[in-house]
């Protein structure tokens, strides 16, 4: 008889059972109603939270407060929801007609109101992914604020340390500190954080904002003092789900407004029946693509390939930005801001308006009917699926047989987490797999490693995750899917949804042709192996100008059959 084998779980198998113990307990939480994430009800999530030590929250399992995670998540909530008690996840439920002014994260597109001292309302109209975001990043919040707790609080009764006293009356100064101030204020945080005077000089003005150069201070004491109030006076923060949004979600009511105001548009134009190409993108790539040669061609002349496009992208050419917008509106580009919730916008590209020869896309060979491009902003993790399984519905109006889109293809430009290689390098993914479920969807891309090669940037092709979200990265997790036989290259949040919507339209429903051509290409936003390379390492910069034009040009010079 065999010894039974000491059967231990890998650091891996102990992440991917965390993430799945957080996914489901942030849809039990969900369908209850409300939880209080530092009470009894929270305590599952902040385990599998803690258990999982996702790379953006650094040090979230140390004693030490994680500052740029603190940071990476402060960006992507709203401005003064660290003094709030309560919580309220909301749809979009009227807010925008009323007095309440609506607070934008700098980094993340939702709209928060402020209700009152205590309250913030945060509307969810982009699906799932934007409750699992902004869940994580609560509990993530709450944990710092407890080791903030922890370090400040001497005994039961409220009793807390000088440093704490000292920080307190600096955060209550009415105006600006001076230097001296600011100084001494820094020296008493970094006590009460556990980190160096200089690591937290470091990072303060990252925090800063013109209306609240101190906003820092303001940050880790509003948190350490709801922290210290749930404990002495046993005031718990709460989090709650509003009834329309348990009963909107998940039912495509955004996708479906979204999609079909683009359609009435295609039709108000007379383009409803001629070559659609959809391109998933931001919002000026596509547009300098084709027209930036033509108003601004003469004036780079004698500069390098791509420094048009780091100029247009640079935010103090706005007039330049203008210049190429205002050429575009004229020559078939019709701007669609978003208004139905999705904060996704759109631009449709009448190319029978275009003079292609003019453009770098000169050597075009279109034989067919002009094509239609309807180009729409990044979704948000699952809201790629609502959105693309909306779009390539038929359109139908009252009293008219349904009219199916022609649509020829599928392009998804996008950021991703890279597994090999660093920020700014490219990846060609050649199938998309779901974390956590292991669902796999194999395509034909239509782009390749070989067209991305002599552009001096490393390409990289094979299997890509698609994840449940970024602050759920986790390194023993991601080498695991990089090292053994799933071989994948890169991690990133649409793509799965893309091309389960696509698949379904065109495989199941037949409501596009069969044989759409799909492509996918993404460049490296972090690499969430290396040390000092994740997300919350910060922005690209001009790092990321070059991978996407020369990703946009490559989607455009197939679509236009440039030869």
């Amino acid at each position: 008889m065999k010894d039974t084998k000491n059967i231990s779980r890998s650091r891996a198998q102990e992440s991917s059972a965390a993430i799945e113990r957080l996914y489901i307990t942030m849809r039990h939480l969900f369908n209850r109603g409300f939880y209080k994430p530092m009470g009894v009800s929270g305590e599952t999530l902040r385990e599998a939270l803690l258990a999982l030590r996702p790379e953006i929250y650094g040090s979230i399992a140390e004693e030490k407060v994680e500052l740029n995670g603190l940071l990476y998540v402060i960006e992507r909530l709203p401005i003064g929801i660290e003094e709030c008690r309560y919580i309220n996840l909301t749809s979009d439920e009227g807010y925008s007609n009323s007095h309440f002014k609506a607070i934008v994260p700098p980094k993340r597109r939702r709209n928060c109101y402020r209700i009152d001292d205590e309250q913030m309302n945060v509307e969810i109209t982009r699906g799932r992914s934007d409750i699992y975001d902004i869940l994580t990043h609560l509990t993530f919040i709450f944990i710092e604020s407890h080791k903030i707790k922890d370090k400040v609080l001497i005994d039961d009764e409220g009793a807390v340390s000088r440093d704490w006293q000292k920080l307190e009356a600096a955060v209550k100064q009415t105006k600006k500190l001076s230097l001296i101030e600011r100084e001494k204020a820094i020296s008493h945080a970094a006590n009460v954080l556990g980190r160096t005077f200089a690591k937290v000089q470091d990072i303060y003005d990252d925090f800063a904002t013109p209306e609240a150069p101190d906003r820092f201070l303001h940050v880790v004491y509003w948190l350490g003092k709801l922290a210290i109030e749930e404990v002495v006076d046993n005031n718990k923060r709460t989090i709650t789900f509003s009834p329309i949004l348990r009963e909107r979600l998940g039912h495509h009511i955004y996708g479906d407004i979204w999609a079909t105001k683009i359609k009435e548009v295609l039709q108000q134009n007379n383009l409803l029946h001629r070559p659609i190409h959809i391109i998933s993108a931001n919002m000026h790539s596509v547009m300098n693509s084709i027209f930036a040669e033509p108003v601004l061609g003469k004036k780079y002349k004698n500069t390098p390939q791509f420094q048009i496009f780091e100029d247009l992208s640079s935010s103090a050419n706005k007039d330049l930005r203008k210049k190429v917008e205002d050429v575009a509106l004229q020559q078939g580009m019709i701007s669609l801001p978003d208004t139905s919730g999705t904060n996704i916008d759109v631009q449709i590209f009448d190319t029978a308006k275009i003079d292609l020869s003019k453009t770098i896309f000169a050597s075009s060979t279109i034989t067919t009917e002009k094509p239609v491009l309807i180009v729409m902003d990044y979704a948000f993790g699952e809201q790629a699926f609502e959105t693309i399984d909306e779009l390539l519905k038929p359109y139908k109006e009252e009293k008219k047989d349904k009219v199916f889109l022609n649509v020829e293809s599928v392009s998804i430009m996008g950021k991703a987490g890279i597994l090999q290689g660093g920020k700014g390098d490219i990846m060609i993914p050649s199938a998309h797999v779901n974390e956590g479920t292991a669902d796999n969807y194999p395509f034909e891309n239509e782009l390749t490693k070989e067209m991305f090669e002599g552009n001096d940037i490393p390409v990289f092709s094979g299997p890509m995750i698609t994840v449940l979200g970024t602050s759920l990265q986790n390194r023993d997790l991601l080498k695991f899917f990089h090292e053994s036989t799933w071989l994948a290259i890169g991690l990133e949040m649409e793509g799965a949804y893309y091309q389960k919507a696509i698949q379904s339209a065109s495989k199941i429903r037949k409501s596009i042709h069969p044989n759409v051509k799909v492509r996918y290409a993404y460049y490296a936003s972090d690499n969430p192996l290396e040390t000092g390379s994740t997300l919350a390492s910060g922005g690209l910069g001009t790092t990321g100008v070059k991978p996407t034009y020369l990703i946009t040009i490559k989607i455009l010079e197939q679509i236009f059959n440039v030869k």
